[in-house]
């Protein structure tokens, strides 16, 4: 089977990655593509820099390109952010949000995420994550019974 082109790669990529950015448009009900490309881009840059090792490496190869750069180029946060902590973080970065508009971004985001990678990965994601990361990905957080 011959090797795509570079001009194929990159359309495919570009596809991937509107994709992804109309999923967010549609979850979030974002009033245009630019805007949901502005949120996704904001929460995933929050979101790189506390997903780290193995879940990271992973989280980038199943993203398409666009956002795996966006994921893959943050510093590994110093400390873990508490899921309100994390909300806040991503406020700060959005002009005019308050905690809960910017909940709404997070959740917009991390819930088509959370829909587009492997149950597996997921899990292992919100295992490393400090509690509270799972509603915010859309699922809820069970814990074992005793």
């Amino acid at each position: 089977m011959p090797r795509p082109r570079p001009s194929e790669r990159h359309d495919a990529d570009a596809d991937q990655w509107r994709q992804l950015t109309e999923a967010v448009r549609d979850a979030g009900q974002y009033p245009t593509l630019a805007e949901a490309e502005r949120v996704t881009r904001i929460v995933l840059s929050a979101l790189g820099g506390h997903v780290i090792g193995d879940e990271r490496v992973e989280l980038a190869r199943v993203l398409p390109r666009e956002a795996a750069r966006v994921v893959a180029s943050q510093i590994p946060a110093t400390r873990p952010l508490t899921a309100s902590e994390f909300v806040d973080s991503v406020a700060a970065r959005i002009e005019g949000a308050t905690p809960a508009t910017a909940r709404w971004d997070v959740s917009s985001v991390l819930s088509v995420l959370a829909d587009q990678i492997d149950d597996n990965l997921l899990t292992r994601i919100l295992n490393h994550l400090p509690p509270g990361y799972a509603l915010l990905f859309g699922r809820a957080h069970l814990s074992p019974a005793r």
